[in-house]
C-alpha cells in the first residue's frame, strides 16, 4: 500500500517506523516526515518522492488530471475516427446509388432523360396505391409526374421475383430503341438501379394514357374510372390506328417486330381517344424468315395471351 497521509497531520508523532511493510508510492513531506532521522523506511523499495533525505527517486509524473486529459484525447480521436468513417460511407452510397441508373438504350441520346429510383419514388409519392393504375404478369404501374418531364407519365415496374422480368425488361427496352410512331405509346426512358432497400430495380417510363385501355372501354364495369360507351366512328379509329401502328411495326422499323400479344388491354388511348399499341415485353424481331427474341439468335418458347395469339404461333 501506500503511506498513508494522516501520519503527516499528527503533529504529537515524533517518531515511526514503517520498515518492511511493502510500501510504495510517495513519501509525504509534512510533519514527522520533515526530519528524516526520526523516521524508518527501509524495505520499501516502492517509495518515491521530493522529500530530503530519504534517498529514494523522484516519482513519475502520473497526476490523475493528466491521466484523464489522455484519456479524453483517446475517446475523442475513436469518437472522431467513427463519424468520419460514416460519413464516407454514407457519400459513398449516396454517389453509387445514382451511378447505379444506366441506360439499356444508348443510342437513344440526350433526348431521354436519365431518372434514378428516387425520382421515381418522388414522382408516384413512393409508390402510393392511390397511384397504381394497372397490374400485368410481370409489373405493376403507377402514374406520376417527374421534374424532368412536363407531362404525366405512366411508370412500368417490374417485380424481378418472378422469373422472366428481367427479360421482359431487356426485351421490351430492345424493341423500342428505335420506335417512333402516333401510335405505339410514347417512350419517354427507363430506369435501371438499386431501390432504397439494395435490390435490383428495373422500370420503364412511358407517356400517361388518360383514356386507360381499350378492355375498359369494351367491358366497362360502373367502379371503373375510365371506359364507357364507344361509338360505331370510335371504333373505327380504333382499329384503324392500330392497323397503322401494326403496319409500321412490320415494314418500317428497320427489322421487322412481331408484337405478339395483341389485345385490347395493350391498346392504350389518349385524351383525343386515339389508339396506342404498348407492352412490348414478349416483342420478336422477324429475321430470315423466322421469329426470333429481340437481341438473341435462338427461337423463343410460345408466349402470349390465350384467346389472342396467332393461330400460326399456337400450331
Amino acid at each position: 500500500g501506500v503511506i498513508p497521509t494522516v501520519l503527516s497531520d499528527l503533529q504529537l508523532l515524533s517518531k515511526l517506523d514503517l520498515s518492511y511493510n511493502r510500501l510504495r508510492g510517495a513519501i509525504p513531506r509534512n510533519g514527522v516526515f520533515e526530519h528524516p532521522a526520526n523516521v524508518s523506511l527501509d524495505g520499501n523499495s516502492g517509495l518515491c518522492g521530493q522529500a530530503t533525505g530519504f534517498h529514494v527517486p523522484s516519482c513519475p509524473d502520473a497526476s490523475p488530471r493528466t491521466g484523464r486529459h489522455y484519456r479524453l484525447i483517446t475517446v475523442l480521436i475513436t469518437i472522431i475516427g467513427f463519424l468520419s468513417l460514416a460519413l464516407l460511407t454514407c457519400f459513398i452510397i449516396h454517389e453509387k446509388i445514382p451511378q447505379a441508373t444506366f441506360s439499356l438504350l444508348p443510342s437513344l441520346g440526350e433526348k431521354f432523360p436519365r431518372v434514378s429510383y428516387w425520382d421515381l419514388a418522388r414522382a408516384t409519392s413512393n409508390f402510393s396505391e392511390i397511384n397504381l393504375i394497372g397490374e400485368g404478369s410481370y409489373s405493376s404501374v403507377y402514374k406520376g409526374k417527374l421534374k424532368q418531364v412536363k407531362t404525366e407519365i405512366a411508370i412500368k415496374i417490374l417485380d424481378l421475383e418472378i422469373p422472366g422480368a428481367e427479360g421482359s425488361f431487356a426485351l421490351e427496352c430492345k424493341a423500342l430503341r428505335g420506335i417512333r410512331h402516333r401510335n405505339i405509346v410514347p417512350l419517354i426512358t427507363e430506369c435501371s438501379a438499386i431501390d432504397n432497400k439494395g435490390n435490383a430495380f428495373r422500370a420503364i417510363i412511358y407517356a400517361f394514357m388518360p383514356n386507360g385501355n381499350l378492355d375498359t372501354w369494351l367491358h366497362h364495369q360502373g367502379n371503373q374510372a375510365t371506359g364507357g360507351h364507344l361509338g360505331l366512328a370510335q371504333r373505327i379509329s380504333i382499329v384503324t390506328n392500330i392497323a397503322d401502328a401494326l403496319d409500321y411495326l412490320h415494314h418500317y422499323s428497320g427489322r421487322p417486330i412481331i408484337h405478339c400479344d395483341l389485345k385490347p388491354s395493350n391498346i392504350l388511348l389518349d385524351i383525343h381517344m386515339n389508339a396506342c399499341l404498348g407492352d412490348f415485353g414478349i416483342a420478336r424481331f422477324y429475321i430470315d424468315s423466322k421469329l426470333r427474341t429481340v437481341g438473341d439468335s435462338s427461337s423463343i418458347t410460345v408466349n402470349g395471351t390465350l384467346g389472342y395469339m396467332a393461330p400460326g404461333i399456337v400450331v
